[in-house]
Parts: C-alpha cells; sequence; structure tokens
C-alpha cells in the first residue's frame, strides 16, 4: 500500500524545505504521541487495579495476626486491614469500620463509610480506621480481577466507522497522486504538486478514530461497564431494541419462598421442605436457592440423594430415601403423567397473582407445591421507562408461565405484545431471531446459561458481572456493578462516543478535501498545506479524547432514589392471604450472604413455572 505522508515529507526534503519536513513529521509524532498517550493511561489503569495482588496481607488464625502472600489467602480466611493498606480481597466487614477510598475501581472522588456488614472489594484502600474482613473471593476471582481480564481481552479498533475510513483513505491514494501530478505538470510548480500530496484524509481517521474508542471505553470501565470492543460501542448507539431475560435480569433474582401447599397429608410440610431442598442442592437458579436458604432459615435438615438428574428448563429428578422425587414446574408434571387433580380442587385459586409454584412429588404422586415471588429489581421501572423515552423498545422473555410474566411486565410497564413466557432457551433465539430479520438492531441483556445462545444471536449482548462464567464471557458489554442503570451509561457513552467519530470524520475531511479542491486552482504554500492536514488530525484526536470526561448529563441517568434501601424492602417476601395454610417468611436479608455462583461448568438451570 502506498504511503502518502512518507513520500510528502520525503518530496518536501527533495525541493529544499527542510522546515516543512520537519513540521510535518513534528506533527505527525504529536498526533502518534497522543494516541499512544491514551492506550497507556487505559493500560495503566487496568494494572494498578491488581498492584495489591503482588503483595502481602495481614490475617488472623488461630487467634493471631500473621502476614502472608495474598495469592495464599483462600475463601473464609479473616484479613485484617489497617490505614493506608490496600484492600486485597473481595468480601464483607465482619468487625470495625473505616473510611475506604474506591477510585481505583470505581472512579468514587470521595471515600465512603464502612462498617460490619458492608461489602469491600479488593484493590480499594483503607483510608481511615480498622477492618475484619471475611474473604469470598481471591485474585482473579474478585471484581478486580475480572475487570483486567475484561479490559486485556477487549480489542478496541474494530468499528465499521473506522474500517471505511480506511477503506476510503486507501482508495483515496492513487487519485490524490494524480491529481497532485497533474497539477505539477501543468504548473511546473513542485510545490503545488506536493501541497496536495500533503492532504492525507487517512491518516487524520486512523488516529482519531481509536482514541476516541479507547477514551470511552476508559470512562466506561472506570464507572463499572465494562466494553469489549469499538465494534460493541457502534452497534449500541444504533439499538432500537432491547430484549431482557427476567429472572436475574429485571428481576432481583433472588427469590422468596412464600408458602407451602401440601396435597397428601402424609407429608408434613417441614418434610416437603426438606426433600425439594435436598434435590435442589447445587443448583444456582433463583428459586433452587430460596428454597435451600428457607430450609436453613427455618432449620429445616436436609437428606441425601443417591441419583440426580436434571431436566433442561424443567427441574430435577432425585432419588432421596428410596423415594423417587420430582421437584420442578408444571410442565416437568406433565411429562412425567404427575396427576395435578387434587391441587386444584383442594386449592382452586392458588394460581392467582403473582406468585409462581414448585411442584414436589414423590413416588408418582405430587404431595405439595412450593410458592415463592422474585419481587422486580427496584431500579427497573425506571430502566424501562427510559429506554421508551430514548425510542427504545423493551421486550421481555421468561421461562416462567404468562400469568407470572404479565404481572410483572404489567409492573415494569412493558406492552404485553412486547412479553414472551414459557420460553426455552432455544425459543428465546428464535425471538431474538425474528426480532434482527424484521430489521430491528437488537440488544439482549440476561445473565443465566439459558440466555447464552440468545446472547450470542442479538447484536449486541449484555449481562452482569455475577452472571454464569458462560454468559459473562459471551457478553459484548459486563455491567459490573450489577446494576441496570449501568446500561443506561453503557448507551449514553456509546452514543457520545460515535458522535465525536463523526465529528472528527467531519474535522478531517472537510478542511483537507477543501484544501485540496483550492490547490487544484490556486498556489498553496507547502506548510500551510501541513498545518491544515496535520492539524486537522490533531484538532480530531484531542477531540476524541472528550469521552473520557463522560457523556453530558450523565447524572441525570441516576435516580433520586436509594437503591439500597428499595433492594432490602423489595426482597421481602410477599405473605400468601390464605388463612387456611400455615406460612414461613424468609428472615431478613441482612442475615443472608450474596451466594457466589459457580463456574458454568458445575451450574445449571432449574426453571420452575406453575
Amino acid at each position: 500500500m502506498l504511503n502518502q505522508r512518507t513520500m510528502a515529507v520525503g518530496l518536501h526534503a527533495i525541493n529544499g524545505s527542510q522546515f516543512a519536513s520537519a513540521l510535518m513529521l513534528g506533527m505527525i509524532e504529536g498526533g502518534e504521541a497522543i494516541r499512544d498517550m491514551t492506550m497507556r493511561g487505559s493500560e495503566k489503569a487496568s494494572l494498578n487495579l491488581l498492584d495489591c495482588l503482588n503483595k502481602h496481607a495481614i490475617v488472623e488464625r488461630d487467634g493471631m495476626e500473621i502476614e502472608v502472600p495474598v495469592k495464599e489467602i483462600v475463601e473464609g480466611d479473616r484479613v485484617i486491614v489497617y490505614p493506608g493498606d490496600q484492600i486485597p480481597v473481595d468480601g464483607y466487614i465482619i468487625k470495625g469500620h473505616g473510611l475506604v477510598d474506591q477510585c481505583k475501581l470505581t472512579g468514587e472522588s470521595i471515600p465512603i463509610s464502612l462498617s460490619a456488614g458492608d461489602d469491600v472489594l479488593a484493590s480499594t484502600m483503607l483510608v481511615e480506621g480498622k477492618i475484619s474482613i471475611f474473604t469470598e473471593r481471591t485474585g482473579k476471582n474478585t471484581r478486580a480481577g475480572a475487570t483486567v481480564a475484561l479490559m486485556q481481552s477487549a480489542p478496541v479498533h474494530d468499528t465499521r466507522m473506522g474500517n471505511y475510513a480506511a477503506m476510503v483513505a486507501n482508495q483515496m491514494v492513487v487519485p490524490t497522486l494524480a491529481t497532485s501530478l497533474g497539477v505539477g505538470l501543468s504548473s511546473g510548480d513542485l510545490g503545488r504538486a506536493i501541497s496536495i500530496l500533503t492532504l492525507d484524509v487517512g491518516t487524520g481517521m486512523r488516529i482519531s478514530i481509536p482514541t476516541t474508542i479507547m477514551s470511552a471505553l476508559t470512562y466506561a470501565s472506570r464507572n463499572g461497564v465494562y466494553i469489549r470492543s469499538g465494534r460493541a460501542i457502534e452497534k449500541l448507539a444504533e439499538i432500537d431494541t432491547l430484549v431482557f431475560d427476567k429472572t436475574g435480569t429485571l428481576t432481583q433474582g433472588r427469590a422468596g419462598v412464600t408458602g407451602i401447599y401440601i396435597t397428601d397429608h402424609s407429608c408434613s410440610e417441614q418434610e416437603l421442605l426438606s426433600l425439594a431442598a435436598t434435590a435442589e442442592q447445587g443448583l444456582s437458579h433463583p428459586v433452587a436457592e430460596a428454597i435451600i436458604r428457607h430450609a436453613k432459615d427455618t432449620n429445616v435438615p436436609m437428606y441425601e440423594y443417591t441419583e440426580w438428574d436434571y431436566h433442561i428448563g424443567l427441574g430435577v429428578a432425585a432419588t432421596i430415601n428410596d423415594c423417587q422425587m420430582l421437584v420442578g414446574s408444571h410442565r416437568l408434571m406433565v411429562q412425567e403423567n404427575i396427576s395435578l387433580d387434587v391441587l386444584n380442587q383442594r386449592y382452586p385459586n392458588i394460581k392467582s397473582g403473582s406468585n409462581s409454584l414448585v411442584y414436589v412429588a414423590r413416588d408418582g404422586q405430587l404431595i405439595g407445591v412450593i410458592l415463592y415471588s422474585d419481587p422486580p429489581r427496584p431500579e427497573s421501572q425506571y430502566i424501562i421507562k427510559e429506554l421508551q423515552e430514548q425510542g427504545i423498545t423493551p421486550y421481555m422473555l421468561s421461562g416462567d408461565v404468562k400469568r407470572v410474566a404479565k404481572t410483572v411486565a404489567d409492573e415494569l410497564g412493558i406492552a404485553p405484545d412486547c412479553v414472551y413466557a414459557e420460553e426455552f432457551p432455544e425459543g428465546k433465539v428464535e425471538v431474538v431471531k425474528a426480532l434482527h430479520e424484521s430489521g430491528k438492531t437488537v440488544a439482549f441483556c440476561g445473565d443465566g446459561i439459558n440466555d447464552s445462545a440468545a446472547l450470542a444471536y442479538a447484536d449486541v449482548s449484555i449481562s452482569f458481572g455475577g452472571a454464569t462464567d458462560i454468559a459473562r464471557e459471551t457478553a459484548d458489554i459486563v455491567l459490573m456493578e450489577n446494576d441496570l442503570r449501568g446500561l443506561l451509561l453503557a448507551i449514553k457513552v456509546a452514543k457520545h462516543a460515535m458522535r465525536i467519530v463523526w465529528e472528527n470524520a467531519a474535522l478531517v475531511v472537510v478542511p483537507n478535501i477543501g484544501a485540496v479542491i483550492a490547490g487544484v486552482f490556486l498556489a498553496i504554500d507547502p506548510v500551510l498545506a501541513i498545518i491544515i492536514n496535520n492539524g486537522s488530525a490533531i484538532l480530531a484526536e484531542i477531540n476524541g479524547l472528550r469521552p473520557l470526561l463522560g457523556p453530558d448529563n450523565v447524572k441525570s441517568f441516576v435516580p433520586s432514589v436509594d437503591i439500597k434501601t428499595l433492594s432490602k424492602q423489595s426482597q421481602q417476601p410477599q405473605k400468601l392471604l390464605d388463612a387456611t395454610t400455615k406460612v414461613a417468611t424468609v428472615k431478613s436479608v441482612k442475615d443472608v450472604v450474596e451466594h457466589t455462583r459457580k463456574p458454568a461448568s458445575q451450574s445449571v438451570l432449574l426453571q420452575v413455572s406453575a
């Protein structure tokens, strides 16, 4: 490929204009330096997150405080942190209080006050106080570790706009050379010919677009949103349809047991709960976690199963105490020919309301059901409203029954014709494909194994830092704060970045093309041509740094609502109003430690529904 700029520098020197050659080289190097500085700044920000992982930390063992390498800390260790020390693990405070600086990880400039029960993150720093931390995650499993892995694996230059600009720039080389040669021959003025040759559009585009994209990625990462590529930014700025999975995405993913109904009086509520919890052991689905958590909170013992089989999207079959157990959805019961007549006769209104049902059968007979509810995230309604105001149509997909899905959708403000219930993983893929084929630009947001296929088929895929490994690795965008408000920030950042990309295209193309046209009819001084060409490139590159400051009015995307307070309120399970059945409710969520999801290879999905 012809290097137009190198030729221009050489011809300036041959023509005796050493100053022009030096000026051109200096301005080229200046533009390259700005781009490299942006790249180094991003790399430094990511590497700084794991500085603490190469150091030592103080751990309490056998009642004594000892110093050990951070890499030797394991889950369950009690880590002691003193003022000025970096916190080396993810966990929660079990003793003490202090001021914690989270600037490296979250961008917050003001240290926050934390005390017993509050979560802390690796790579943050204790400014004041002394705290004892219960270790939940270490090393690469911490949020800081995940952040670095995401940033290091993200290609940043692959935008269609950038590729198109490079193609156009390459195609303009020969016409520019021909124009330069024609002007030189017709005028007999080598200086005029060199001036036209100097006016290169491609270089400005090649350096300003990557700078803009890298700046946007850096700003997003500092605010808990990790975008894997420039192409993801470009597509996210164009979306007109956003498809959500329901459970764990629009809802909190921490279901609460709201009631137990017995259909076989030879079985007690306690025994039914014990059998169901035993069958659910090892699953990471929110409903399975809710049943197990409820059993532990009510001191119900669990058994051991001898055989266990997972029916994808339906439930589980297990052998417990020589009994054949089925725990799962209505579809599982129908598939296994379990009669539900006794449930419908005894509790005709059990399927009303927003509660979902887990059916429990023993040796071919239904012995009862467990009711649960998974309330919406406190920010979900706000997110849906904001998307609609931006002209983005929200859809909701769910494996749950239509009744429950409709109730959640109505509460959040999603149109009935945009709700798909009782969908298996392959059904979610078909919905995404149909929307895409209808001409829509589709983003999909989900967090489970059953969402991974739909994530792969969407134009842009979005997941959470706490999602299953396969969902997180499939996603183009990861919301590390596990807060949907990060989605609005990502969209705002993407649109802001692409607007700047187009601004930079205008800053580079307009003056250079204008100068080429003028150069055909008028004599343009070589130094002036260099200033026009390189000056426009540097100006575009400086403009490309604007995403580091964040999009305009970004604070307007943070609602005036205390998410933590609402979250605690909404996690309290709804009590059933049926006086004939004793209802046990989940204890305070403050006593429940957030469950860490298992690797994708160990995780399975249990969809349960009425």
